[in-house]
């Protein structure tokens, strides 16, 4: 085969240039510690490298996400916790009003306490986040949710929580409505109290009722199938030679003139309640008993307490029943602040696993990511000696080979 000496210095330049292109492209994959620095580099790879990429941006913002709401959640911890106390408070006030020797000043001064924590309650029930809204403001409020009326305290927001945008469940506000104004009422299956005299007006005597037990469980008339559910009057009525009680459902007697003794217990033939009434009631004198309701306000009940412990000449009888209903009450509403507070406490605990999935699954994307596309550096050092020293071979070859032409040897 003949070769032209043109061809021999063509095919010699066209090697050079190639080995000097490798070296070029391992030096930049050296500089930048990447295998792959464009899609034309390595296709698949590229690919690999962009999902995991966008898997790594989801989990910093799964990350954030996490982060705000464990804000919001350990606010609100605490101003649950904040909220048990003064309850607390309000309940051992509630125990001290009910020592029959207080007189009308002495209970109008705790009555002045007890305002004093309704008004504390109503600066946590407003506690801000911190970012410009408000960790009991339901699905979001620019303003204060609770707002205090003529009327009592209402809830201005929307019902319901405010979720981040996250692959987990992470809540950044909590349903206000829900932990302080839907309470249940009564002992939480149903509700007692005085319904007045039959002859107009209030109860006449010095009787007052508890908040009432269950008996048995499988007659109980609630939760009614459809509500409302029926509810039941005690009446009492003086034969002058004692006192008797009726028992009414919906109207209709189920136990007459059962004789009555003071503090004795009262059952609710049939239906699984029982209830205590104390005191002397007067001819007439009436109690009911309802089906409870999620309906108790921790205001509203601080509010009729206040008014009954700040009343002129109240009887014995209705300061305990205004104790009795306002720790009755008072206990139901610590339980639901209390159940609220277990499922922060609950989200806050489930946050560290969240936290440790989003860590996991980071790491991941970020290995996947240094497969498809970072540089080995041993080979890649050995690699670029290896092309140096083949560059450099070659460039001593071509300078010794390219003086071998005829027209030299003619020339000397």
């Amino acid at each position: 085969m003949r070769i032209a000496t043109a061809f021999a210095y063509d095919q010699t330049i066209f090697n050079l240039q190639q080995r000097q292109q490798a070296l070029a492209e391992s030096q930049v994959q050296l500089t930048s510690g990447k295998r792959v620095n464009k899609a034309s580099d390595d296709p698949t790879s590229a690919a690999r490298a962009e999902r995991a990429l966008a898997a790594a941006a989801r989990n910093e913002a799964n990350q954030r996400s996490l982060d705000a709401s464990r804000n919001v959640m350990t606010i609100t911890e605490s101003a649950l916790g904040d909220a048990v106390e003064l309850i607390q408070s309000a309940r051992e006030t509630l125990v001290a009003a009910g020592n029959g020797s207080y007189t009308d000043g002495e209970r109008r001064a705790l009555a002045v306490k007890l305002r004093e924590i309704r008004n504390q309650m109503m600066s946590i029930v407003n506690r801000a986040d911190g970012g410009g809204g408000y960790v009991f403001g339901g699905q979001g409020a620019s303003s204060p949710p609770f707002v205090d009326t003529p009327t009592g305290v209402t809830f201005r927001g929307q019902g319901g929580e405010i979720l981040a945008s996250s692959s987990e469940r992470l809540a950044l506000t909590v349903d206000g409505e829900q932990t302080w104004l839907m309470a249940r009422t009564g002992n939480g299956v149903f509700t007692t109290g005085p319904d007045g005299n039959l002859g107009g007006g209030g109860n006449q005597g010095t009787a007052w009722i508890g908040s009432g037990s269950i008996t048995d469980p499988a007659t109980l008339p609630y939760p009614a199938a459809t509500p409302p559910g029926p509810s039941y009057t005690i009446e009492f009525t003086d034969t002058g030679s004692g006192i008797t009680y009726d028992v009414l459902e919906d109207g209709n007697p189920i136990a007459s003139g059962e004789p009555y003794a003071d503090g004795k217990t009262i059952d609710i033939p049939g239906r699984g309640m029982s209830v205590t009434i104390s005191g002397v009631p007067a001819n007439g004198d009436t109690f009911r008993v309802g089906e409870s309701e999620s309906s108790l306000s921790i205001f509203d009940s601080l509010d009729r307490t206040i008014a009954a412990l700040s009343s002129q000449n109240a009887t014995g009888g209705v300061v305990k029943q205004a104790v009795n209903t306002g720790m009755t009450e008072i206990d139901s509403v610590l339980s639901n602040v209390q159940s609220a507070r277990s499922a922060v406490g609950e989200s806050l605990n489930r946050m560290e696993g969240i936290e440790s999935r989003i860590g996991a699954l980071k790491l991941a994307a970020e290995t996947e990511r240094s497969n498809a596309e970072d540089l080995d550096m041993v080979e890649a050092i050995s690699r670029f000696q290896n092309q140096q020293t083949g560059y450099q071979a070659a460039l001593q070859s071509y300078a010794a080979v390219q003086k071998l032409s005829l027209f030299q040897y003619l020339n000397v």
